[in-house]
């Protein structure tokens, strides 16, 4: 093996990320080596001259952040984490010896359980700073990212204290910028005149499906600049003192997001007998390889070569220079303490996601009411409760915070907006898609953020609030109107298959509360949570408020599922009503009814399929005994998947066709859900199993 011959060593370091990022995968024979060679030089000025990171530290609170929104690219942050030292952090936020991505770690590249898959995965990898895949939504969620920048300096910052100053860089390509959820979440971004984020638009006109001409001819300077945002070129990818000269435009720029367009020319392989090129999304193949290592002077048959003096140009470049802003910050940080003790125990409880002291004293209790409350009212009560309490509660609605009763009120809460950055209530516009990704970026960087629409329109941000499952993020995802019972708006407005679709999703907990105490408890079981992600359903029209002195506690939500009403004569239930939301009312007239004729009839409240399947058997067999065959369950949604608690021979009086404009009463009565209705289901089950 030759040695290298590359004597500058910003050169070699640019170099090594290239070939490391070949080599990978290669290895894996899987991968997109194009976009990682290519952009190899953006990446080392951005890490080596201006992103403010302590590898030793990545967790460190004031640190500049970078997400790969091309997330395909992912071996040219691998590349990175290993080259600059990047330490591994456990869940509990504590940063051990060993390195988040090790030589060992990029030669599995894409393999089983590695620290290096397919495309960067948040909580899996340190240093990676969220997950990226579904195009755009990188982008997306920086934007987050920086509001959360800007309303920690605004809330936290004192004069002689910048606790929260730090900036966000992502970069993507072609595929973000036509995805929607990026157009949405930039036109936002202009709009809050973000002026700490920058994004690196790689222009390299290539696409899966070949040239971008196919498909795109978006002007995307002039776009952007009509977007309110500040906007540069780089005409070469590899001209480093032209980068560096975008990158000191952006921190210079005091009242606008950047977007830097770098011209760049992806590696190519082969012409494949199509005409296009295959790197984009598969190996260069080893002949290609030697080849570009022959051009950039390095030895054609080395293996993941990394020159000893590489690893050395960069501890003494971001490790240093990191190493030395986060110090100061502790120091500040220190000082910070004993000047203001109680802000600074909320700037460390919200970093590590923990809640104060009595954060739930003031959630209301409500008295037994017929006529009762919408669950969107009730929610809104006690959303205001809990955020009297935790500071670090904000968020907001697709244009719809009137509708949800998700505004935050009082006289410090204030509206977030480029002339208050301490507003607590966010105001995303008609943008369902940016609002997820925004509400994820928002609780990387721990804010504790909800995001709220109407049920219906979840469908748009699917997205978003998968990531959040994948990412296991604190997200309050509130979705109101969460039935037919909207009513005369129709059934382009009702939900029908949304509840059961995000109840598929692994990790997301469903709670869909039956009256307003529910609605409470359920509050007070999703603020806790560090790592589960929640889609609260609500409903519009009132809901009545159950005499909890009469059936069991609302406190039997944080089980999933509890035994509301029994049989009065303590036999045991011949059968069992299962309902969620404002279908536990109805399951309630219906066995007060069949207690009156003599049946032994028991009402389950199931608000979480969720975290009722996270009990234990002894209490799932204990809410619904295997011995009662004789099962109905109600939910103004499809039916799929309840067999699971009615059985296969159960009833469910559900929907299984999309809703019709008409006024609620008529709605109830057309599909079924009566009283009557359920009654009479529940005999024919008592008939069918011979009770």
């Amino acid at each position: 093996m030759t040695s290298v011959t590359i004597p500058d060593p910003a050169d070699r370091a640019v170099a090594t990320i290239r070939t490391l990022a070949m080599d990978a995968v290669q290895a894996a024979d899987s991968g997109h080596p194009g976009t990682p060679v290519a952009l190899a030089p953006v990446a080392y000025t951005l890490w080596q001259e201006f992103l403010r990171f302590d590898p030793q530290a990545p967790i460190w609170p004031n640190r500049d952040r970078f997400v790969l929104s091309a997330g395909h690219a992912s071996t040219l942050l691998y590349s990175l984490l290993h080259l600059t030292g990047v330490r591994s952090v456990n869940p509990e936020y504590e940063t051990l010896g060993e390195p988040s991505v090790s030589l060992d770690d990029l030669r599995s590249f894409r393999q089983l359980d590695s620290k290096t898959p397919g495309h960067p995965e948040y909580r899996w990898t340190a240093g990676v700073e969220a997950t990226t895949g579904p195009l755009g939504t990188g982008f997306a969620t920086s934007v987050g990212m920086a509001m959360a920048s800007l309303w920690q300096g605004a809330t936290y910052n004192r004069p002689g204290y910048e606790l929260f100053d730090y900036d966000v860089y992502a970069i993507g390509g072609d595929g973000d910028m036509m995805e929607g959820v990026a157009q949405e979440a930039a036109s936002l971004a202009g709009h809050l005149r973000l002026a700490n984020l920058c994004w690196v638009y790689d222009n390299n006109e290539i696409t899966i499906e070949g040239d971008t001409e196919l498909a795109f001819s978006d002007d995307i300077a002039t776009k952007f600049v009509a977007l309110g945002w500040n906007v540069t070129r780089v005409g070469d990818a590899n001209d480093r003192r032209m980068l560096a000269r975008a990158f000191a435009s952006f921190k210079a720029e005091q009242n606008r997001p950047t977007l830097i367009i770098v011209d760049s020319r992806i590696a190519y392989g082969a012409p494949t007998k199509e005409g296009t090129h295959g790197a984009h999304g598969e190996p260069l193949g080893a002949d290609e390889i030697r080849g570009a290592k022959r051009f950039y002077g390095w030895p054609e048959d080395s293996d993941f070569l990394v020159p000893e003096d590489v690893y050395e140009h960069f501890a003494d470049g971001i490790g240093a220079r990191g190493h030395t802003a986060r110090e100061e910050w502790e120091a500040a940080f220190a000082a910070y303490a004993q000047e203001y003790p109680d802000l600074a125990d909320q700037v460390e409880r919200m970093q590590r996601r923990e809640l104060p002291e009595d954060w739930d004293a003031d959630i209301p209790a409500f008295e037994p009411d017929v006529k009762g409350v919408a669950g969107r009212e009730a929610s809104g009560k006690v959303l205001n409760a809990v955020a009297g309490r935790v500071p670090w509660l904000i968020g907001g609605a697709a244009d719809l915070a009137p509708s949800t009763k998700t505004t935050i009120t009082g006289p410090d809460a204030g509206s977030f907006s480029p002339q208050d950055r301490s507003g607590r209530n966010l105001h995303f516009g008609v943008r369902e898609h940016a609002a997820g990704c925004i509400a994820n970026g928002l609780a990387l960087s721990k804010v504790r953020p909800f995001q709220a629409g109407f049920l219906i329109f979840s469908d748009f941000q699917r997205g978003a609030i998968r990531l959040s499952a994948l990412m296991e993020l604190p997200v309050v995802h509130i979705f109101t109107h969460d039935s037919i019972g909207v009513g005369e708006d129709g059934p382009t407005h009702q939900p029908v298959e949304q509840i059961v679709s995000l109840r598929a999703m692994p990790g997301l907990v469903d709670l869909r509360p039956a009256d307003a105490n529910e609605v409470a408890e359920a509050w007070r079981w999703l603020m806790p949570r560090r790592h589960d992600p929640v889609a609260l359903f609500l409903s519009r029209q009132p809901l009545p408020t159950l005499d909890r002195s009469r059936y069991a506690s609302a406190a039997g939500l944080s089980r999933g599922a509890y035994v509301l009403a029994d049989p009065q004569s303590g036999a045991a239930p011949e059968v069992i009503l299962i309902a969620t939301g404002s279908e536990v009312a109805l399951a309630v007239s219906a066995y007060e009814t069949l207690t009156a004729e003599g049946v032994a009839a028991r009402v389950v409240s199931m608000p979480s399929w969720e975290i009722f399947d996270r009990q234990d058997q002894p209490y799932r067999d204990s809410v619904l005994p295997p011995a009662v065959k004789a099962r109905v369950a109600v939910e103004q949604a499809s039916t799929l998947g309840w067999a699971r608690y009615v059985g296969s021979e159960g009833a469910v009086i559900g929907m299984s066709t999309f809703g019709a404009s008409a006024p609620l009463k008529e709605l109830l009565t057309k599909f079924g859900f009566t009283p009557e209705a359920v009654v009479e289901q529940a005999r024919a089950q008592i008939a069918l199993h011979g009770s």
